[in-house]
């Protein structure tokens, strides 16, 4: 997601510079004033010997690696990657496997022979500086935006979306991947202590490590409703009828879910770790992770209180609205400038 909004914003804010994006068969994506070409399909000699080749024999003024990574043979141009998300540096334990090619060369690699590292947060900026050790001079913080889809939607829509979703009547909101980073186990514990609980629906996919987390959600009852699979175009409906969304995740390099649900008028409780409590700012409730009683009581105050639920969702709404893709794609440009007047300096 974060690749398409953040070329297309690109493409749309300087349209006389041409892109040539890389990517494999089955992610083609439209970018305006764009040329698409296959990534080579060899995952070490493809991506880190001929892949770089081919891009020296393109002559581009700068390269631009979305996903963090450069390859480990030489692009022969100046460097802009984006770092999103350290956590398997912060706890390997969260994930299924250390995969030592890419956390053990290729990223940190990257992070040291790129001109410049964009940071989608500045505790995503911290913690590069930490693990990897280099200047914070080379890193610039780009928050991510939000799609205008979110947005607080009329009465009519939503009572048309609760019915076609079946989605109930009252209900606490958890978006993301079921892992053990996301740190739903600490919100089902907190959720059925709750007085006058509404029901939960839990969106997202199942991810890794997740069998003791769906072991206790299959115990909790006909109350707790998981939407493994839901079309993206659902999602702000589903954001706008919930009371509230819990985020009570461990680590997020930035937080995506509780951004769009500000974006749609929802009030947000998150976690008090990495990058949560600078995208909420003032607009939300800040929990301690993995404090259950917190989250009850947070939760409950919120259910109940009709005016601090209001605030919630109108300093929200002028929170959300700060962050942009135009300005993400405008600030990155800023760094692809950059990275190029480094390599140039004498």
């Amino acid at each position: 997601m974060y690749t398409s909004q953040i070329l297309r914003a690109m493409a749309v804010d300087r349209p006389d510079c041409r892109l040539t994006v890389f990517g494999p068969r089955r992610a083609f994506m439209h970018v305006p004033n764009a040329t698409y070409r296959l990534l080579p399909q060899t995952r070490l000699l493809g991506r880190h010997v001929q892949w770089p080749a081919i891009i020296r024999r393109l002559r581009p003024h700068a390269y631009f690696g979305p996903a963090g990574v450069l390859p480990l043979g030489n692009v022969g141009c100046p460097s802009v990657i984006t770092v999103h998300d350290l956590a398997i540096y912060r706890n390997p334990r969260w994930f299924p496997g250390r995969q030592p090619l890419s956390t053990r060369f290729v990223v940190p690699r990257s992070v040291l022979r790129a001109d410049v590292v964009i940071a989608v947060s500045e505790n995503t900026a911290r913690d590069v500086v930490d693990i990897f050790g280099i200047d914070r001079k080379r890193i610039e913080v780009v928050p991510h935006g939000v799609s205008p889809k979110f947005r607080p939607m009329g009465r009519d829509e939503l009572a048309d979306a609760r019915v076609r979703l079946g989605l109930p009547e009252r209900f606490i909101l958890f978006v993301g991947t079921v892992e053990p980073r996301k740190n739903l186990e600490t919100l089902l514990d907190a959720w059925v202590t709750m007085r006058d609980r509404p029901d939960l629906v839990v969106v997202g996919s199942w991810g890794w490590r997740y069998e003791s987390i769906r072991d206790k959600m299959a115990r909790l009852g006909p109350r707790l409703h998981h939407l493994e699979s839901v079309d993206p175009d659902q999602l702000p409906a589903i954001y706008n009828l919930a009371r509230v969304l819990a985020h009570p995740a461990w680590y997020e390099g930035f937080g995506l879910p509780p951004l769009e649900a500000m974006a749609s008028g929802t009030p947000t409780v998150v976690a008090d770790t990495s990058s949560l409590p600078e995208v909420v700012a003032d607009a939300g409730m800040v929990v301690p992770a993995g404090d259950v009683d917190a989250w009850r009581k947070a939760l409950e105050r919120v259910i109940a209180d009709t005016d601090l639920a209001a605030g919630m969702r109108h300093r929200g709404i002028l929170r959300a609205a700060q962050f942009s893709w135009e300005r993400a794609g405008q600030l990155t440009w800023r760094a692809v400038d950059d990275s190029i007047r480094a390599r140039a300096a004498p």
